[in-house]
């Protein structure tokens, strides 16, 4: 590859990420719970600690560079597998993930799409204590999570994205990972925030990750989603590091 055609990628990428947080056109935040001024906060938006109105993702800046750290290692390291994400809102993040795919010209790996597709559940009776304290339906309508099936792939389609290494799964967690029809995966991103689907994801889809592949958690900060997290690593003996990407989200990487 020749330096023109690395800097054209690497121009490409950065724009790609500055696109689907949107901190180009720096659309305002939902003022929803702690969140009072919906003005525009560029470090809010760095850090992924505002709901935005526009962008296509709310990881923020770092967590994206940390997907994209992620993916160019696997890469690079030959490391065989796809790339998943469980909890997509808009379908930021793994727009994000085509394109490092695309601009790398990588054709024999597909991007996962798996989210409800109708925000967070309702909660029952026998799900996790600290998934019922949360009830995190009552945020749906407050921050406009749900985002339809229809809407997303729309999202693909406006950045030239959505083609055959795209695929999809809608539904719960607890009944779309059992069969999920993915075979072997480099990296693992979950931003489902509860325990529940949190445990749902790392049981069905952690064996599916290869050696020197990345589970990358959104939701780290969330104590109930920490806690499904050290519980599946307790029980399993996992004993890689977990590293912080901000004050939000961490990842461990298998074998490494």
């Amino acid at each position: 590859m020749t330096v023109a055609t690395a800097d054209g990628r690497d121009l490409y990428l950065a724009l790609l990420k500055r696109t689907v947080t949107n901190m180009i056109y720096e659309d305002p935040t939902h003022a929803a719970g702690l969140i009072t001024d919906p003005r525009f906060d560029q470090e809010a938006r760095e850090s992924g600690e505002d709901y935005p109105t526009v962008a296509h993702t709310m990881i923020g800046m770092k967590r994206l560079d940390n997907v994209h750290r992620c993916l160019e290692d696997v890469l690079r390291d030959g490391v065989p597998g796809d790339f998943a994400e469980t909890g997509v809102w808009r379908g930021g993040t793994c727009i994000f993930a085509r394109g490092v795919l695309k601009a790398h010209g990588v054709t024999d790996r597909t991007v996962w799409v798996a989210d409800s597709f109708q925000g967070f559940p309702r909660t029952e009776t026998d799900d996790h204590p600290m998934d019922i304290e949360m009830d995190l339906h009552q945020y749906n309508e407050a921050v406009s999570l749900p985002t339809s099936l229809e809407s997303v792939r729309e999202n693909f389609t406006r950045y030239g994205l959505l083609d055959d290494q795209v695929r999809f799964l809608p539904g719960w967690f607890k009944d779309t990972m059992p069969t999920a029809p993915i075979e072997r995966l480099a990296v693992l991103r979950l931003d489902g925030d509860s325990y529940g689907a949190t445990m749902d994801v790392l049981t069905h889809l952690y064996g599916k990750v290869s050696p020197g592949g990345y589970v990358i958690v959104d939701d780290y900060c969330i104590p109930a989603c920490r806690q499904a997290v050290h519980d599946f690593r307790d029980r399993l003996g996992i004993q890689e590091e977990i590293h912080q990407v901000d004050r939000q989200g961490a990842y461990w990487r298998i074998g490494g």
